[in-house]
């Protein structure tokens, strides 16, 4: 990984915000569902396109994994796109969706980009170069170090039923001081900021949080999934300030 790397995810962002942007809140959107019923717009499909069309330009070598293109995850370099992650939201014309961009080398994210224009907001990190936000303001997690002093937030809490345990989530927000529902990356970008202490999240796919793992990590915190792996590739997504890291982790065992 290079800081070229990281300058070059950025501006695939600046790509993608120039789509999204003009698409949010388009009275001609076309929306259509996958097979697991979840929807994708044309926005989706239009932002990956380009996305893959500037990496094939200047990465050739490099493989490609996308939400709405398919691909693998290679054993050396391999770019993860999430076209729009918060789709439900960006099609309801809420502002609460991001594009979301990753370089991971040999299993692990280097590079980390989250765009939120509507939010006007954008989350980047690189390995071992810290993770920033707006205006170049270095990121830092909280130092909350007990559970009953902390901030949670998820997504959805029906997809805990399906996936894991509404009984465990339920006992970790108890433990908890109060409870959110940020939902998708913007949870995670928080606890990386030190606004949110822990999200948490039953289910999510290597797209989905790729990026964030490193943004966490660089902005001192932990990332895992429910077994406590420092993997986005688990299938469930645990971050955290670091501190309450173990004792979240034992609130969410089924």
């Amino acid at each position: 990984m290079s800081s070229a790397d990281l300058d070059f995810a950025l501006r695939l962002a600046d790509t993608a915000d120039a789509i999204t942007i003009d698409r949010f809140r388009a009275q001609d959107l076309r929306v259509t569902r996958k097979p697991d019923r979840t929807p994708v717009t044309d926005a989706d499909t239009t932002v990956e396109e380009a996305i893959r069309a500037q990496l094939q330009a200047t990465f050739p070598a490099d493989a490609v994994l996308g939400e709405e293109g398919g691909g693998a995850l290679g054993p050396g370099r391999t770019w993860i796109i999430d076209p729009i992650d918060g789709t439900k939201n960006f099609l309801r014309g809420m502002p609460a969706w991001g594009t979301l961009i990753a370089l991971v080398d040999a299993g692990k994210p280097v590079v980390g980009v989250v765009s939120a224009p509507a939010l006007d907001r954008r989350w980047w990190a690189a390995a071992g170069q810290g993770a920033y936000t707006n205006g170049g303001r270095r990121l830092r997690v909280s130092g909350v170090d007990t559970l009953s002093d902390a901030y949670i937030s998820t997504t959805d809490l029906g997809s805990w039923v399906k996936y894991h345990s509404r009984e465990a989530y339920l006992n970790l927000v108890d433990a908890c001081w109060e409870s959110r529902a940020f939902g998708d990356f913007w949870q995670h970008c928080l606890v990386a900021e030190g606004v949110m202490d822990i999200a948490a999240e039953p289910i999510v796919n290597p797209w989905d949080v790729a990026p964030l793992q490193v943004i966490i990590e660089e902005a001192g915190g932990t990332f895992t999934d429910f077994k406590g792996n420092a993997t986005f590739d688990g299938a469930t997504a645990l971050s955290t300030n670091g501190n309450i890291h173990a004792a979240a982790l034992e609130h969410l065992k089924r």
